[in-house]
């Protein structure tokens, strides 16, 4: 089931790709269809930055309940939920997005996994409509004509670390994986000069000192943004490195896509300010303009002398 809805359907656009693209490099065809699934996943990749930054916004109401509460772990979660309601946002609202990536990830290695078995599978494991495309037709006949590199630099079926020792090449994929996604979570991490670390809150605690729960959070996900690099490196090293070709791609288009994003929310605070700097300019200039004192009437003072000669 797994194989029949999502290998073959992922293994069939790659080598769509491959077969309809000029030169036939499968390097390029991978990246190619990187930057493919991850335009098509852009709304979800778009929601779910959005939600992130929704949800750093809410840590000073979520210390504000957790303070209120002092410790009432019932009261606290009815509140966060009245609260999460209220905003419209899901704590879980980024697990979706997370589980296309994985499940995408899964797919396309095992069909990495039976092309670098099994050359052939470019023909067996394709859809009959695809078999049909010229250049498939041509090395159905002759495998050798295949090309599995990129750029006819790196053979993307060899792992970085085997039993041939470091294949440099791959290898610096394998470090370009990593790397792009260390900054990837860096660039999502709210800075907070006075944030402790994890194992600063660790001491605190033996000594008796409670930390709150939102800074656990914080300084554990300062903490994964150095484990997740380290766990894709020792993953990717012995992997075929087309995994690690299409994890840097990927990486590098999820970095600029976040970078897109963020901007565009820093445009938007910026206009706001700068609208609300106009609107209070326009009170302030209200406030101190004078009224003109209004001229005494000529003629009511002539009625007046008239009045008292009379009188007189």
């Amino acid at each position: 089931m797994f194989d029949f809805f999502i290998v073959q359907p992922i293994f069939n656009l790659l080598v769509f790709i491959y077969a309809i693209l000029p030169g036939h490099n499968f390097g390029l065809a991978l990246i190619i269809f990187t930057i493919i699934v991850r335009l098509l996943m852009w709304p979800l990749v778009k929601k779910q930055l959005h939600h992130a930054k929704a949800m750093r916004e809410l840590q000073p109401e979520i210390k504000r309940i957790k303070k209120q509460t002092k410790g009432n772990r019932q009261q606290e979660s009815m509140m966060l939920m009245a609260l999460y309601k209220e905003k419209e946002i899901s704590p879980f609202g980024t697990i979706g997005v997370l589980i296309v990536q994985l499940v995408i990830l899964i797919g396309l290695l095992s069909g990495l996994r039976r092309l670098v078995d099994d050359p052939d599978a470019l023909i067996t494991f394709s859809y009959s409509f695809i078999n049909h495309l010229p250049w498939l037709e041509q090395i159905a006949g002759n495998m050798a004509r295949f090309d599995q590199t990129l750029f006819g630099v790196i053979d993307l079926t060899r792992s970085a670390v085997g039993g041939g020792g470091t294949y440099w090449p791959a290898m610096a994929l394998v470090l370009g994986s990593a790397v792009t996604q260390f900054y990837s979570s860096k660039q999502l991490m709210p800075t907070d000069e006075n944030s402790r670390s994890l194992k600063q809150i660790l001491n605190d605690a033996k000594e008796g000192k409670k930390a709150d729960q939102s800074e656990v959070s914080a300084a554990t996900g300062r903490t994964m943004r150095y484990f997740i690099p380290f766990m894709i490196f020792i993953v990717t090293a012995g992997l075929p490195s087309a995994l690690a070709l299409y994890w840097f791609t990927g990486g590098l288009i999820g970095y600029l896509q976040q970078a897109h994003i963020l901007n565009q929310d820093k445009q938007e605070l910026l206009s706001t300010a700068d609208k609300t700097k106009t609107s209070d300019k326009k009170v302030i200039e209200g406030e101190v303009v004078e009224k003109p004192k209004k001229k005494p009437n000529k003629a009511k003072k002539s009625s007046k002398k008239a009045k008292r000669r009379r009188k007189k």
